[in-house]
């Protein structure tokens, strides 16, 4: 199994950045695919996920109306289209991924609970990758 995240780098108040998530070594659609991120002296904090079963899409209100996530389900990549930014979303970002089942058509973590609430702890999730750093400059 491996993700591989690339599209990070230096941009300025207010740009744009886009970031992939290269998948490879497990069945894309029996995972939802998650973006984390983690900046200087703070915890890692789930930014969105993705489930390409259902095509569910969650996202942490920090993000919401700035940050787009998006599946290319041939490639299996997960992208994180990132606009507005400000010096506050300066961390390094990890994608990783989180096994999901669906009985009787709820999209649930290994532990049995809704993604919905699951997808912002990085403790449920399996697998990781290396992560990139997004700095934004004032």
């Amino acid at each position: 199994v491996q993700l591989v995240e690339s599209g990070g780098g230096l941009v300025q108040t207010g740009g744009s950045l886009r970031l992939s998530c290269e998948t490879s070594g497990f069945t894309f659609a029996q995972f939802a695919i998650g973006w984390f991120r983690e900046a200087p002296g703070k915890g890692r904090e789930g930014v969105s996920c993705l489930s390409v079963f259902d095509d569910g899409i969650y996202y942490a209100d920090f993000v919401k109306g700035r940050f787009v996530i998006s599946s290319d389900n041939a490639k299996k990549t997960v992208d994180l289209q990132m606009n507005r930014l400000t010096p506050e979303d300066t961390a390094i970002y990890y994608c990783a991924a989180i096994r999901i089942s669906h009985p009787m058509g709820v999209i649930v973590s290994r532990r049995g609970l809704p993604l919905s609430s699951e997808w912002p702890d990085s403790l449920n999730y399996d697998y990781w990758g290396p992560g990139i750093q997004v700095t934004v400059s004032s």
